[in-house]
């Protein structure tokens, strides 16, 4: 039934683009053809997958809407390819076909400069510095974080991306001026305001979901309209909830997953930056915030995807098909930003910096030695060391249990004691 159907809706899709192609007459415009075509054909490509491709962990609000965007995945994954395989001119150009107003360089906003929260120099408003870092990404900051806690579902890792992220804007700041903020713009509007309020609220979020009653039932057996309009609106939360218990210390395996998602998540996040600049692409541009929508839905699913695989290894045998696209576009974001500007990224880092990054690279790789090594091999030797000790204090107990004769006679039934024990 499902084949069929999807047979249906490709054939009267087709015939409705075939019907328009006749209807008009064609244009001569090369360009303008390209780009109607190419249209057509994602949308047959979208409308196949929405029926055909692979359901993932969710179900609400409907499994079409994550099938929906597992094709965007794969339609934006080809478009980076081909970005990728063009000249750096030829790829700064074709974004025109996008929107005319694009491939052309824009100049870097930066954020640092005057750092005085008060401004004595200023009498009319000694506060302008303020309010000049108070643009359309501080709530952007704030509901970005309040999604990622959504997908994370951990406060600890979020926090740690989240001022991972800020030292990664104090080390690049030389290749990038939009990476230059102030110190009060680093740790206190951003870490504890704009995103340590998202993640409390996104905390808040999780543990009313955590807390939910999910029982479903029909919408027509429900008897009241207000009945009806809640369960509508309860169709947008999860079906069911599964808390994410990350526990990174319990396993080598889980630390060193849990440390690729923090890469991964950091890895994404500057890529935002890069492709920008790389593309030519203001901040404010529709396609940066699509970008980001794009990340927010295909990132949920990716992230339950791989606790699945982490948490049940037996029964998801492999990663799931979305956790795989997600890495792969961002592995080849990063690339495009590699082969369009590597001047940029090849500028060496700060002397005090790279000494900084040193010590935490060998600070991480020795509490990794000695939680999953060293620990270990020192618990062992201190187990066998107590088993010994209360060997031996059994057998000087045993021994002293009274005159020679009654030790030798009770010697068989502590031999047999000390066995049990062991």
């Amino acid at each position: 039934f499902r084949r069929a159907h999807t047979l249906t809706v490709l054939f009267i899709l087709t015939c409705a683009l075939g019907y328009v192609t006749l209807l008009e007459e064609t244009p001569q415009d090369t360009a303008y053809n390209t780009k109607r075509g190419i249209v057509a054909s994602i949308l047959v490509f979208l409308c196949f997958g929405v029926t055909q491709a692979k359901d993932g962990p969710f179900s609400r609000p409907h499994p079409a809407y994550w099938r929906f965007w597992l094709c965007v995945s794969v339609v934006y994954e080809l478009f980076l390819i081909f970005i990728l395989f063009q000249t750096v001119q030829d790829g700064r150009q074709f974004m025109k076909y996008i929107d005319p107003h694009l491939g052309v360089p824009l100049p870097e906003r930066d954020y640092g400069g005057n750092c005085l929260i008060y401004d004595p120099g200023n009498a009319t408003d000694p506060f302008h510095n303020i309010w000049d870092k108070l643009d359309g990404f501080v709530p952007a900051h704030f509901f970005g974080w309040y999604l990622k806690t959504l997908m994370i579902r951990d406060w600890w890792m979020c926090m740690i991306i989240s001022v991972m992220f800020e030292f990664l804007e104090y080390s690049l700041e030389h290749q990038l001026p939009n990476f230059s903020e102030c110190w009060w713009d680093h740790w206190i509007m951003d870490v504890i305001l704009c995103n340590g309020l998202g993640i409390y609220c996104g905390m808040k979020t999780l543990s009313w979901l955590s807390l939910k009653t999910y029982k479903w039932q029909g919408l027509w057996n429900i008897p009241t309209y207000k009945g009806k309009m809640k369960r509508i609106v309860f169709q947008f939360t999860p079906y069911s909830w599964v808390k994410f218990e990350w526990k990174p210390a319990s396993s080598l395996r889980r630390w060193l997953a849990v440390c690729g998602i923090i890469f991964v998540f950091l890895l994404a996040e500057l890529n935002t930056f890069y492709l920008k600049f790389v593309l030519w692409m203001p901040p404010e541009h529709y396609l940066v915030l699509l970008r980001l929508v794009f990340f927010v839905n295909v990132g949920g699913v990716a992230m339950r995807e791989i606790y699945d695989f982490m948490d049940d290894p037996k029964f998801h045998k492999k990663l799931g098909q979305q956790a795989w696209l997600v890495a792969a576009i961002t592995a080849t974001e990063f690339l495009i930003v590699v082969k369009y500007d590597p001047y940029t990224l090849t500028l060496s880092l700060p002397f005090y910096i790279t000494q900084c990054w040193i010590l935490g690279i060998i600070l991480v790789l020795t509490w990794t030695a000695w939680r999953f090594f060293i620990r270990d091999i020192t618990l062992r030797y201190k187990e066998i060391r107590r088993q010994k000790q209360e060997h031996r204090h059994e057998k000087d107990k045993c021994l002293s249990n009274g005159d020679g004769h009654s030790a030798l006679l009770d010697e068989p039934n502590g031999s047999k004691l000390r066995e049990r024990k062991l």
